[in-house]
């Protein structure tokens, strides 16, 4: 199986270790993984501000980077939502039929990452041990988008020395939204809030979650509130071993 990481803009500038976590929990479980070189970005900033036409040569990017892989790996589902689900979109948008064709071929094989463990993989199991007091925040795009449902609690129950404890209403967004939060900064405060307060209210060491975009906004909020708690991708959780 030929698989390749999508490391997303957001890890690349701010979270590398989340790539490099990704990359060795994958060779651990036998796959290796490519790095392609000419990735860019998945196009979502583009999309979710009205910007269709700007976000074409952005896909097609993706396309030329991405195309003769079995399966591309992102530690986002929100990158992988977009191109699941917003690809298709940009692409009938340009009228190239070649452009339709090639994301109609390209964009079913993007996972995310607790999606490409648990069904393309099939391990709930990978050999992970953190002793310490977890709680895991669903992200809107891989819960309500993606579907991701319970793979990631099902990867996080099977690691070793972990105490996972549920968080309170914990559908609930958290209020990033990427531009939302600067469009509508009141509004993104408040939702952080209640998220960090429903963190602080678990007892938890650790607030864990798919995307480094909604852990950055929650982070910050415990992190100005002193409130003792990390933020962690779920890749370097379940890249942990000691």
């Amino acid at each position: 199986m030929r698989v390749a990481l999508q490391i997303t803009c957001v890890n690349d500038a701010m979270f590398p270790d989340t790539g490099k976590a990704v990359v060795r929990l994958l060779r651990r479980l036998g796959v290796e993984v490519d790095f392609p070189a000419a990735q860019t970005c998945c196009s979502q900033p583009m999309v979710n501000t009205g910007y269709l036409d700007e976000a074409v040569p952005v896909v097609r990017a993706y396309v030329d980077a991405f195309s003769g892989y079995d399966a591309v790996v992102t530690p986002s589902g929100s990158c992988a939502g977009s191109v699941r689900h917003q690809h298709a979109l940009v692409a009938r948008r340009s009228g190239d039929p070649g452009l339709v064709a090639a994301v109609a071929d390209t964009s079913p094989r993007a996972y995310e990452l607790s999606e490409f463990l648990v069904d393309v993989l099939g391990v709930v199991d990978v050999g992970a041990y953190f002793p310490h007091r977890v709680t895991y925040h669903p992200t809107c795009h891989s819960l309500r988008m993606l579907g991701v449902g319970d793979r990631p609690q099902q990867l996080l129950e099977n690691v070793r020395g972990i105490e996972l404890v549920d968080l309170p209403h914990a559908t609930e967004c958290c209020g990033f939204g990427g531009t939302f939060a600067l469009k509508n900064a009141d509004t993104s405060v408040a939702m952080g809030a209640d998220k960090a307060r429903h963190v602080r209210d678990t007892g938890a060491e650790v607030l864990v979650a798919g995307d480094n975009s909604c852990l950055m906004h929650i982070g910050g909020m415990l992190s100005r509130q002193r409130a003792g708690v990390r933020v962690m991708h779920l890749a370097e959780i379940l890249a942990a071993t000691a």
